[in-house]
Order: C-alpha cells, then structure tokens, then sequence
C-alpha cells in the first residue's frame, strides 16, 4: 500500500494535459508503442477532434524507482469549466494532483478555478505545480513562474518546468508524484465503502462504475448495497485500468479500479455515490452531490417517427454521462420533442454532436434558457425550466433567476475591451487583481443568462483570442423579470416567448421581430409581428402582403371594373388578416433562436 499513488491532472482547456498522459504511458510502459497514438486516453471521435478532454479517463501505470516498483492510478480531467464537475469528483478520489500551466498563455481563468477546487481537500492534498510547452518561441518560462508563485503560492524550488511534447522533464514529474504525494491510508479491517467517481455503460456487464475504495476490501460475487440509489446488487466483475480493462479478483483500500454491477436502469449507479457491502451498518461517504443542470435547451426531432428513438438515444447517453437530465415536451409547432438540462453551453454542444453522429437524428435545438425560481402570490416556491410555463403577472410575489461569479483573466490592454463586454452582460463589478505586470484578473458578478448565449464569443472577439473566463454559481438573486411574448398574425407562438429582464424587454423585442420579418415567408395578407409584455405591445413589425395582378387581364373599358376587382382584393386581405393562419416554416425557429 505504501507504493501506491494516485493523483489527477488538471489545468486550463489546451495546456496540455492529454500529451501529458500520454509521455507518462510511454515512460512507464503502459502502452505498447506499436499500439500508442496521440491523445490516447480521448478515446471519443469528438475528443480527438476537438482537441479537448470531455470525459475523465483512469489509467493505472507502474513505475520503478530507486529500486522499487510504484503503482501510480492517474486520472486525466477535462479543462472546460462546463466539466468542472468530473474535476471535482476525480480529486475527491485521489491524494494529490499536477497543476499544469501552459508557458505561452499563463495561468487562465479555469486554472485558479481548479486551484480552488483542490485547495477545498485540506492541507494534505498535495498540488505539484508544472509549467508546460518551454520548448515553444513563445514561451515566458520566467513570467509564467513568477504568476504561479504570486496566485498559486508556490515556491521556486517546487515548480517543474517541461515539454510533453518532446518529453523535457517528463519523468521528473512522476518522481515528484512518488515523493510528495502521500500514499493512501490503509483500513482494510473496516468493512468496504467505495466512491464512485464515473460510470460507464456496457451491454455486456451492465452499468460499470469507475471506484475509489476508500476502506475494506470488495471480493467478485459480493453483494452490494448502492446509498444514493438505494440499491441491492452484485459484483459481475472487479479490476483496474491499464488503461483497457483488467479484471482481479479483489480491491482493497487506497487502489482505484472499476466494479460491474450488471445494472442497466439509468439513474440507479450515480457518481458521488457510495457502494458498501450488503449488509454491513456503515454510513455513506461525505460530500455526495447531484449535478445541477443550469442550462436548458428544447430538443425535437424533424420527424415525428423518430421520437422513440430520440428518447432511446438520450437514455444511452444518460447511461455514460449521469449530468444529463431530461423530460418530455410538446410544442404545437415542433410537435412531441424533450427539454434537457446540461452543466453549461459546451456540455450541450457535446450532446447535440453525439445524437446527429452516433445516431444519425437530425433535430430542431431551442435556444438556451436557465432555470428561474419564484414564489406566487399564495406563498407557493416552484422552479421555471420554460418561459411556457411563466405564470401571469399578477399571480407573481418574487421572482429569482441564477447568478454566477466570472473570473475573467486578460491582457492589461485588453482590460477596457472587456469592460465594455462585462457592462453588456448587466451585473456587478467586484475586484480586479494583477497577476503580473502585464495580466489582470477581473471578478465580476452577472446573470448567468446573459453568459449562456454569445458572452464568450464576444469576449473573445474583443480581446483577440487573448482572455480565458471561467464562472461558478453564486445563487438565486431576487430580479425585475418579464415573459416578453411574440405574436405572429395575432397569434402568440411560446416557441418565441423568453423570460427577460423588464428593463431589456424592448429590445429584445425589436431584435426577434426583426428576425422574424426576415425569415416568414410572404402571404397573401400582411403578416403583423408584435413582441408583447403582459397586455402591452412594446414592438411591431409587418410582413407585406403578396400581391396578385388581378386587373392583368382587362385591356380597354371602364375604369371602374378595374376598382372593383382592386376593393374586392383588398377586402379579401382584410378577412384573412382577421381569420388567416400562418406556418411558420422550422427554419425560421432555427434562425431566431441562434444568437
């Protein structure tokens, strides 16, 4: 026991952790290397892609040093602040974590966000601090050092500097993770919990739950008891990860491996979960949350028949990433579709990707909302999740809505750029910090709505490239909110209504009707588009008639026939502005909702 190890790998989006991991397989012969590729713990097509880690993988490596083999269980985590939640499960499973920092860009925003998620483990969980990428042109080696003393309290001595890329360094680090990660503590004699810090589906095995065993040992054909779930099962199967899987007999405290469970209910194994043995009285382990979805989007498939396969699709991947929650809807427009909540605008990307490439559905995709909370005039609380479901103004006491805290880190020439985009997203200013001479942290406080939709984007475009923001939720605070409505020929279409802030109302109103003229075909009435605030029409666009040359075929005689063709025509338009219906084609929808 006293040779094992297990740490994690966090950092920034794009610093190099998945080369990282792949020197370590190499070095300690993990992977073959007729069978090693780059980025080899991504296995997802998207991953490789992208470039990115989406989903957290294990990998058990042995290592010899000073004439003594070391079991080293490492967890490659993703970057993005949408998957801070796998962050914070897999450092809940292990003793120690390398902070990686890349030498061209600094510490970024997710970086000191990880910081702090490690820092929440207490004074025992070592942070080995590397700076990476120093055989770029580019790379401020000194700078970057400087920074990660200054906000990481780091000392000199401490910082590792390589390249994953050519290798420089690379096995200093795994030195380090020997000599300053503390091995695990060992209660064999105690009767076995385990957290579970990931799943994964297999036809074959069921649910396969990635396990930390904290205490005791869990033996093949033990009976288990899930706390979360509360749940009865069995172990199929025990092993580890190397990096594919490698079935054994027993775990025991301290070692991180995987147990099939044979179930294949979704929602049953759940990560941050505790698995005990059947039977025994112990408590489960401390810390156990459910992911909170903050961000919603409304899903319908362009054919009607391929609505259970849909729903099949979500629950596959529902199987393999427990943060994805969902529920049915139907809208007149889109007909039988499903509202699904996710850990951010990343994490929906990632998902709608999946279902158009592993399962081939081509679908509509709403705009992004949050939830807001609020409390009726009879004291009732209840959460919002669809601007269809807002109940009248005069039925409302308090209405809440989510917000988040930004720590945004930019050049300091960059600072008034991002200034006018944070004055965009309509919150608070709260401090702002210089990590260096030339790189500054900005704190500021803002609705999580107005970061959901373009915020990224346009803090990208204001600072070319050169700013990295990360958020974390703050609360429900107390708002001025209104249900802006539009109305199509008379008509309100919910697929349009949004929930905004009263003082924003206008326009946003202007900005849908405006769209919307562009992208409604033609009729042969004019076609009247008003946003609407309660009973008060704030905004108004038309879309002109098509108009027929019904007088084409006269030639010579009165003029009058020709007036009374032209009031006939006009009198029809009348009626069918009052009686008309317009099909609004999915295109449309599509349009208005993109930002």
């Amino acid at each position: 026991m006293s040779n094992i190890r297990n740490f994690c790998i966090i950092s920034h989006i794009d610093h190099g952790k998945s080369t990282l991991a792949d020197r370590f397989l190499e070095i300690t012969k993990t992977v073959s290397e007729k069978n090693m590729q780059e980025q080899f713990l991504d296995s997802m097509e998207l991953e490789r892609e992208r470039g990115i880690t989406i989903k957290m993988r294990p990998v058990r490596m042995l290592y010899e040093m000073e004439g003594e083999e070391h079991a080293l269980n490492m967890i490659d985590t993703p970057g993005h602040m949408d998957f801070s939640y796998e962050v914070s499960r897999s450092l809940a499973a292990v003793e120690g974590a390398v902070l990686l920092v890349d030498a061209t860009k600094g510490i970024q925003a997710q970086t000191v966000a990880n910081l702090e998620l490690a820092k929440q483990r207490g004074e025992s969980f070592k942070i080995i601090p590397v700076i990476n990428k120093i055989d770029l042109d580019s790379a401020q080696v000194e700078k970057t050092e400087e920074e990660m003393m200054q906000t990481l309290g780091a000392k000199k001595e401490e910082i590792i500097k390589i390249s994953g890329k050519e290798g420089t360094n690379v096995e200093e680090v795994l030195r380090a993770v020997i000599k300053r990660v503390p091995s695990p503590s060992t209660k064999k004699e105690l009767p076995p919990r385990a957290l579970v810090f990931d799943s994964e589906y297999n036809p074959y095995k069921g649910i396969v739950a990635h396990i930390r065993l904290m205490e005791g040992e869990l033996l093949t054909k033990d009976k288990i008891y899930l706390f979360a779930s509360q749940t009865n099962g069995e172990v199929k199967e025990l092993g580890f990860f190397s990096p594919e899987w490698v079935p054994c007999k027993k775990l025991s405290a301290g070692e991180i491996g995987y147990l099939a469970t044979g179930i294949k209910e979704v929602g049953v194994v759940k990560s941050g979960d505790t698995i005990s043995k059947k039977g025994e009285k112990t408590e489960p382990l401390k810390g156990y949350k459910e992911p909170m979805p903050v961000v919603f989007n409304s899903f319908y498939p362009r054919d009607p028949q391929n609505y259970s396969m849909f729903r099949d699709a979500l629950y596959e991947i529902k199987l393999m990433d427990p943060a994805l929650v969902f529920e049915p809807e139907f809208k007149e427009a889109f007909g039988r579709g499903f509202r699904c909540g996710f850990l951010g605008s990343l994490h929906s990307e990632i998902i709608s990707e999946r279902l158009r490439r592993e399962y081939g559905i081509d679908f509509i995709i709403s705009a992004p909302s949050v939830v807001f909370k609020i409390k009726k005039s009879n004291n009732e609380e209840c959460e919002i999740k669809s601007a269809s479901d807002w109940p009248e103004e005069s039925a409302i006491s308090v209405k809440r809505e989510p917000w988040v805290r930004l720590e945004i880190i930019t050049p300091e020439s960059t600072l008034g750029n991002v200034m006018e985009v944070l004055e965009d997203a309509k919150g608070n200013y709260v401090d702002t910090r210089y990590l260096s001479q030339s790189r500054v942290l900005i704190v500021y406080d803002a609705p999580l709505r107005k970061i959901i939709t373009g915020f990224h984007d346009n803090l990208k475009s204001a600072t070319k490239g050169f700013a990295s923001a990360g958020y974390k939720m703050q609360g429900f605070y107390e708002q001025d909110l209104v249900k802006l409505e539009i109305m199509v020929a008379h008509q309100v279409d919910e697929a349009f209504s949004v929930i905004v802030s009263r003082d924003e109302a206008y326009q946003e109103g202007k900005e849908v009707v405006s769209k919307l003229k562009e992208v409604i075909p033609q009729q042969q009435f004019p076609v009247a588009l008003q946003a609407k605030v309660g009973g008060k029409i704030i905004a108004r666009e038309t879309v002109k008639a098509s108009r027929k040359d019904v007088t084409g075929d006269l030639y010579g005689g009165d003029v009058t026939r020709k007036r009374k063709l032209l009031e006939k025509q006009k009198k029809g338009k009348k009626r069918l502005e009052k009686e008309g219906k317009v099909n609004i084609p999915q295109e449309a929808y599509f349009k208005v909702f993109k930002k």
